[in-house]
């Protein structure tokens, strides 16, 4: 017959809480990809302001 009785498991240790700040906001590839768009976007319009007629 199968073994159906429940054995309980000690729980893991709890992960420590670490702050997260800007870096790690910085480190997220959708961010990035958009202050870099944005970025390129504010540079054209410099470059097109200073040099073009």
């Amino acid at each position: 017959m199968p073994d159906t009785s429940r054995e309980t498991l000690p729980a893991a240790p709890a992960p420590a809480d670490e702050p997260r700040g800007c870096l790690f906001a910085l480190s997220q590839p959708p961010l990035m990809i958009f202050l870099g768009v944005i970025g390129c976007l504010l540079l054209m319009a410099a470059v097109h302001d200073l040099f073009v007629l």
